[in-house]
């Protein structure tokens, strides 16, 4: 089947089964690496997409839902070696250790700040709450994020 997607400003048309997982089509069709197979059931968020303007998790999403929505992985964010905001801000921050989970967090980051340039501590954590990080580097993504909220106001 020829399923047709937007992923990072390119168009894309694959032969792959519409059920197949985003996630799937991102890494081995399109050989994106940002976005992490994690769990596989939509609880870590190491596979976190922009599908329009929603954090998904790819890894359950099936790749005939995208429709006509672009799709936006952590490479789509920067502007080639241009950094997003964020990306710098969790630099800055010195938010990721090992990071695998920072391009879900950036995915997650990125959703929240499209809705509410001005969030709250509390805020921030409740958003992140469906992204798990390993290395305990929460307090540091969270400065991340507040760092980057300024700027995005700004």
């Amino acid at each position: 089947m020829s399923v047709s997607i937007t992923v990072n400003g390119k168009h894309h048309v694959l032969n792959v089964a519409s059920d197949t997982p985003l996630l799937y089509v991102l890494r081995n069709d399109l050989q994106l690496n940002g976005p992490k197979f994690g769990c596989g059931e939509a609880q870590c968020g190491a596979c976190r997409v922009l599908v329009g303007h929603d954090a998904t998790y790819s890894c359950v999403f099936p790749v005939g839902a995208v429709g006509a929505a672009r799709v936006t992985t952590v490479e789509g964010l920067g502007q080639g070696k241009q950094l997003h905001l964020l990306q710098e801000a969790f630099l800055a921050e010195q938010a990721a250790q090992c990071g695998y989970c920072s391009s879900g967090m950036l995915i997650a980051a990125q959703a929240l700040l499209e809705r509410d340039a001005n969030p709250d501590q509390e805020t921030i954590r409740r958003e992140l709450a469906g992204q798990k990080c390993r290395c305990g580097t929460h307090n540091r993504i969270v400065r991340a994020i507040q760092r980057a909220a300024k700027e995005w106001r700004a």
